[in-house]
C-alpha cells in the first residue's frame, strides 16, 4: 500500500521532510532543519528509515527548513540523485557552506563560553555537519526544467512547477503507482503570492488525488503591499529622527532581495533619507547576483528593469559586506545607518552581533519583515520580551520593534483557499502541514468546512495510507 510518512513541518513550521513509499520505492520530499527551538533535537537524531533505500529526493526549494539536512542524509548513506531546478542547485550549494560554517564557529564558540565559565562540555559542541559534509552532497544536486517530467523508478514520476516563493522554488507533483493503481500527489513547497513584486505567480492544478499544502499564514491574512512599504519607511524615519540604527533581521534568499527592491523605490520618490545601508550577509550578495542571471523565473517588471540596466536590488548608498572586520566596523559608524543582516529569525548569524550592540537602544528599531517561528530569538522579541539572552549574555529590550507581515514570500489563508479552488475534482485528501499547530487546525477546520473534503493535521511521524 502506497504511504507518506511526515517526517518534519508537522505542526509546526520547520523541518519539511515527506517520505513516500509505494510498491518498493522510496522518494523523500524535502530534508529539511527543524528551527524551533522545541523541535532542534530532532535534526540530531538517526534517520527514521536507511538512507540508502531512498531512491530519490525532491527538494522544492533552498531555504533551510527544506534543505538543511541533506549534507547528514547523504553522510548517514544516502547515495541518490537530489532533484530540484536550476537556480535552488546554485542556492542550496551557498546556503549550505554557509550553514555548515555557522554550526562549526557556533560549535566553538560554546566550547570556548563553557571553558571560560568552568561547565562540562554540553550539547551541541559539535557541529550538525562540517564544510566538509555539505560540499559531499552536491554531486548528488541534478537540475531539472519546470515542468519536465522525471523517472524515479518504474512506480514513480515528479515534475516541479513555479511555486512563486522564493527564486527557483517549486511545487512538486508527484505520481506513484501502487497495486495497478496511479495516483497524483501534489506538495505545495512554500507558496508564494498572486501579483507580488520580483517574482511569478504560483503554478496552479486543476486535479490531484492527495495534496499536501502549507498553512504559515493559513489563519490570517496579510496586509496590503503598499501600507507595508509606507509602514517601512515610517519606522526608518522614525529613526533616523531619533539617531539610532535601522537593523532589519533577513532571510539571506529572498526576503534581503525584496527588502533591497522596497528601499530602492523608497530612496527614488525621496521618501526616505538617503543612509548608508549595508547588506551584511555574504550569502545574500551571491544571492542577489543569481537573480540577475536567472531572468527567466522573474516577473515582466523585474526583467524589464534588468533588461534596462536599472537593477533593482542596486542603488547609491549600498555597501555590501562580505568579511567580519568589515560587519564589525559597522558597529563604530557615527550617525543612523541600515543593517540587513542574518539570520532572518536571529537564531544565527550577524544578526546577533548587531542586536548584543543596539537591542537596549531606545533610539534605534529592529524590523522584522520575516516570519518568526515559535522558540526563536525573534519571536521572543516580537513577543514583547523584556529581556533577551544573546551570545551567552542577557540583554534588556529597549529598541523599538516593528514585524511586517506584508513581505512575506508565504500566501496567506485566502490566498491557499484560492489555489485549492482550482482543484476541479476534490481530492481523496488534504494534509494540512508547514504551520505552527494553531495556524494549521484553523485552515484545515476552515477548509473542511467549506469544501466537504478529507482534511487533516498529522502529527511528527504519521504515516497515511494513500488508498
Amino acid at each position: 500500500m502506497a504511504k507518506i510518512t511526515f517526517l518534519g513541518a508537522a505542526r509546526c513550521v520547520t523541518g519539511s521532510r515527506y517520505l513516500v513509499e509505494a510498491d518498493g520505492t522510496r522518494v523523500l520530499v524535502d530534508c529539511g532543519m527543524h528551527q524551533e527551538r522545541p523541535h532542534r533535537e530532532r535534526d540530531w537524531e538517526p534517520f527514521p528509515v536507511r538512507p540508502d533505500s531512498i531512491q530519490a529526493v525532491l527538494l522544492t526549494h533552498a531555504h533551510l527548513d527544506h534543505s538543511g539536512l541533506l549534507p547528514k542524509l547523504v553522510r548517514e548513506g544516502f547515495h541518490g540523485p537530489i532533484y530540484c531546478t536550476a537556480a535552488t542547485r546554485e542556492i542550496v550549494q551557498i546556503i549550505l557552506l554557509d550553514a555548515a560554517s555557522l554550526q562549526e564557529e557556533d560549535a566553538e564558540f560554546k566550547k570556548d563560553r563553557h571553558r571560560r565559565e568552568g561547565r562540562n562540555g554540553a550539547h551541541p559542541e559539535i557541529p550538525l555537519y562540517t564544510q566538509f559534509d555539505a560540499r559531499a552532497c552536491f554531486p548528488q544536486l541534478t537540475a531539472v526544467d519546470y515542468g519536465q517530467p522525471v523517472a524515479l523508478g518504474p512506480n514513480a514520476e515528479a515534475a516541479f512547477f513555479d511555486a512563486g516563493h522564493t527564486l527557483g522554488s517549486a511545487m512538486v507533483r508527484l505520481k506513484v503507482r501502487d497495486g495497478g493503481e496511479e495516483r497524483t500527489i501534489v506538495f505545495s513547497g512554500d507558496m508564494g503570492r498572486p501579483g507580488k513584486s520580483i517574482l511569478r505567480d504560483p503554478t496552479v492544478f486543476g486535479q490531484a488525488d492527495y495534496v499536501i499544502i502549507e498553512s504559515t499564514y493559513g489563519d490570517r491574512l496579510h496586509e496590503p503591499e503598499a501600507q507595508t512599504v509606507s509602514k517601512l519607511a515610517e519606522a526608518i524615519n522614525w529613526t533616523a529622527r531619533a539617531g539610532g540604527n535601522i537593523l532589519i533581521p533577513s532571510f539571506a534568499l529572498e526576503r534581503s532581495q525584496e527588502v533591497l527592491f522596497y528601499l530602492n523605490r523608497l530612496l527614488m520618490q525621496n521618501a526616505i533619507p538617503h543612509l548608508a545601508v549595508f547588506l551584511d550577509s555574504p550569502m545574500a550578495i551571491s544571492i542577489t547576483e543569481l537573480f540577475e542571471q536567472h531572468p527567466e523565473m522573474l516577473d515582466e517588471e523585474t526583467r524589464g528593469l534588468i533588461r534596462a540596466g536599472r537593477s533593482p536590488f542596486d542603488f547609491g548608498g549600498l555597501h555590501l559586506v562580505r568579511t567580519v572586520d568589515e560587519s564589525k566596523a559597522i558597529n563604530h559608524i557615527a550617525g543612523t545607518v541600515i543593517i540587513i543582516a542574518g539570520s532572518g529569525m536571529c537564531t544565527g548569524g550577524r544578526i546577533k552581533h548587531h542586536l548584543v550592540t543596539n537591542i537596549a537602544r531606545p533610539t534605534s528599531s529592529v524590523l522584522f519583515v520575516g516570519y518568526q517561528a515559535s522558540g526563536t530569538l525573534g519571536r521572543e522579541i516580537v513577543n514583547g520580551s523584556p529581556e533577551v539572552r544573546i551570545l551567552g549574555q542577557d540583554y534588556p529590550v529597549r529598541a523599538r520593534i516593528v514585524q511586517f507581515t506584508g513581505f512575506s514570500g508565504h500566501a496567506d489563508q485566502k490566498q491557499l483557499l484560492d489555489w485549492l479552488g482550482h482543484i476541479e475534482k476534490g481530492p481523496r485528501g488534504v494534509f494540512v502541514t508547514h504551520g505552527e499547530e494553531s495556524a494549521a487546525e484553523h485552515f484545515a477546520g476552515l477548509l473542511a468546512e467549506k469544501t466537504g473534503w478529507k482534511v487533516s493535521v498529522p502529527e511528527y511521524g504519521d504515516a497515511a495510507e494513500l488508498k
